[in-house]
């Protein structure tokens, strides 16, 4: 078969088009991708820096499940102590809890491939969850409680003065729910506590990050994804219908997660009913005017203030 040299030309032509077309689309997909990691970055670094988290000198454990949050969790800090301009260390670490077939081998090859230090606990809690909660029972309090108590042992042994987990923006919210929902609290996930020994301070520096965002940089990383197979088949449990409930809600009317997660730290005592939280009872006439009386009624309802925020220092070049 023979091909004359304008349809040769033509054929040339395409394929360069074509190459073209393929370099162009993976130099979007490259800027996307750096773009991703530079917005959770600068979340996380916000975090640190407005609840003060992490401080000079500080040994950061960092918890590490096999989940897409505590690998981008790890990835991200990892990144922020090389730009920081103070010092921490990092030490990673997995509660092997013993569930079936969970692959031991994973995590310590990924850790030792990442050349950070790193503690794998043995722990067998699947038995003594199983054994203590009925089959199709929520196993996650008992889970959590178990969990715990040991990663305070562990930071302890391991010298470690702060404990990071991994939670984000959406768990910070559906606790919210789940408390207001099903327990008559209004009671969130805080980005920063102090452990139940009070030994250590937990903190939580993807508290702005959005698990859309974790999701998608699991993806772009190709992180080694373990799954959860203790609670992962309860179906029916609560988290689930309030995640289903969020995202339905941030699909139909955009913006309105993001206002009930900016309503968490812009907080009206004095126009709540908690008595504890504000002395009603003291309350006086003094013909004087309340920044937290009745002139907060002024307000706008449907606006969200702006307020400045304090954040930790990092160089993105």
């Amino acid at each position: 078969m023979q091909v004359n040299q304008e349809s040769l030309v033509e054929i040339v032509l395409d394929t360069a088009q074509e190459r073209g077309a393929e370099t162009k689309s993976q130099e979007k997909i490259t800027y996307e991708n750096n773009k991703l990691h530079k917005r959770l970055c600068r979340l996380v670094g916000q975090a640190i820096g407005d609840f003060n988290m992490i401080e000079d000198g500080d040994k950061v454990m960092v918890c590490l499940s096999g989940g897409k949050d505590s690998y981008a969790l790890l990835d991200i800090l990892m990144t922020l102590r090389e730009r920081a301009p103070i010092h921490f260390d990092i030490v990673a670490v997995n509660l092997d809890q013993k569930q079936p077939n969970f692959p031991a081998e994973i995590l310590p090859a990924y850790l030792e491939k990442l050349g950070i230090p790193y503690h794998i606990e043995n722990q067998d809690t699947y038995s003594i969850v199983k054994r203590l909660i009925p089959e199709g029972k929520t196993t996650c309090s008992l889970c959590s409680r178990l969990r715990r108590g040991i990663l305070y042992r562990v930071a302890d042994e391991l010298g470690a003065n702060k404990i990071a987990l991994g939670h984000h923006r959406d768990d910070i919210l559906e606790t919210f729910f789940l408390n207001m929902f099903f327990g008559g609290k209004l009671k969130g996930m805080p980005a920063k506590l102090q452990s139940d020994d009070g030994k250590h301070i937990v903190i939580r520096p993807m508290a702005y990050v959005k698990e859309a965002d974790t999701q998608r940089y699991a993806e772009v990383k190709k992180f080694p994804i373990i799954p959860c197979d203790l609670c992962g088949s309860q179906e029916n449990l609560q988290r689930k219908q309030i995640k289903g409930l969020m995202r339905e809600w941030d699909k139909k009317y955009p913006g309105r997660v993001d206002n009930i997660f900016s309503a968490l730290s812009t907080v009206a005592p004095s126009h709540l009913m908690d008595k504890d939280l504000f002395n009603f009872n003291d309350l006086k006439i003094d013909g004087e005017a309340r920044a937290d009386g009745d002139i907060a009624f002024d307000d706008e309802p449907c606006s969200t203030p702006t307020t400045g925020v304090i954040s930790l220092h990092i160089d993105q070049d």
